[in-house]
């Protein structure tokens, strides 16, 4: 077990580097009711899909500081680009738990594509720099080689969530041409490979059973990134919390906190609350 005296009063420590990671903090509030998070988003460097994996891992390292200051007692990396460039070492220079989002995506798709029992090929929509870096491929053959993945680059979909387009034709013709060339190869699951994505999963559903004629299961990284979470806890990887002590979640960022706070309540589905700016770290 993991965790000193009074660890599992402490909060989970999730980042991001802007809103998309408040869809894991969403899923997370909702499967762990006992449990604290304290939310970090770097809005000062967001995006971190353009940098070069050195500064991403630079700007990991601070973002994992910053939430180490606070008492945090893992760290959740809500972050696909984060996730498929920096974890593992993060995982090596941390002394505290590191769950990224993708093992948990990829095993949940494992798992959808089982059950469909149709093709051997699971559809990735995300960032460009997370379907470059071949990260899904990856971690889909460690749970099973059964698997093909194909993957789709899926830019527009980021500025529409934080537009509010969640419906309408606009992000429906959007996801047509992204879903398109992965429903003509048969793909059995569409995996959401950016944290930003869940907010557009009915529509991507409508869609791709549209294309497909025939219901296509929709895998949602957050999603399955709370159970994971859940999971170590159960295992006692993580310890569990007593009981819920104060706010549920606090939110920092690292710039425009204003701006932040209006788009943050369609994340979370609920009022954020006060947000706090701070400075990081150079690293």
């Amino acid at each position: 077990m993991t965790g000193g005296r009074g660890a599992n009063r402490a909060p989970l420590g999730v980042f991001d580097s802007g809103l998309g990671g408040l869809t894991v903090v969403r899923a997370l509030l909702d499967a762990l009711p006992d449990e604290r998070i304290v939310y970090l988003g770097d809005t000062a460097r967001v995006p971190y899909g353009t940098r070069s994996p050195e500064t991403i891992l630079r700007y990991a390292r601070t973002c994992a500081r910053a939430l180490i200051r606070r008492d945090v007692k893992a760290l959740v990396v809500a972050c696909n680009t984060v996730s498929a460039n920096s974890l593992e070492y993060l995982r090596a220079e941390l002394d505290l738990p590191v769950l990224g989002v993708i093992e948990p995506g990829a095993r949940a798709a494992v798992r959808a594509a089982e059950r469909e029992g149709r093709t051997g090929r699971i559809g990735v929509l995300g960032t460009a720099s997370t379907i470059a870096s071949g990260a899904y491929p990856r971690a889909v053959s460690q749970v099973s080689t059964r698997y093909e993945v194909l993957g789709n680059p899926a830019p527009l979909l980021v500025p529409l969530v934080e537009e509010g387009w969640l419906e309408g034709q606009v992000p429906e013709l959007v996801i047509r041409q992204y879903l398109e060339p992965l429903v003509e190869q048969r793909v059995s699951v569409i995996l959401l490979g950016c944290t930003h994505y869940p907010l557009l999963k009915p529509l991507i559903a409508s869609v791709a059973e549209t294309l497909a004629g025939r219901p296509l299961p929709v895998v949602d990284s957050a999603e399955a990134t709370a159970d994971a979470v859940r999971e170590w806890i159960a295992d006692e990887r993580i310890p569990a919390a007593g009981s819920p002590e104060g706010d549920r979640l606090r939110i920092v960022v690292t710039d425009r906190p204003g701006s932040f706070a209006r788009v943050a309540s369609r994340f979370l589905g609920a009022d954020c609350g006060a947000i706090e700016q701070i400075d990081l770290d150079p690293g």
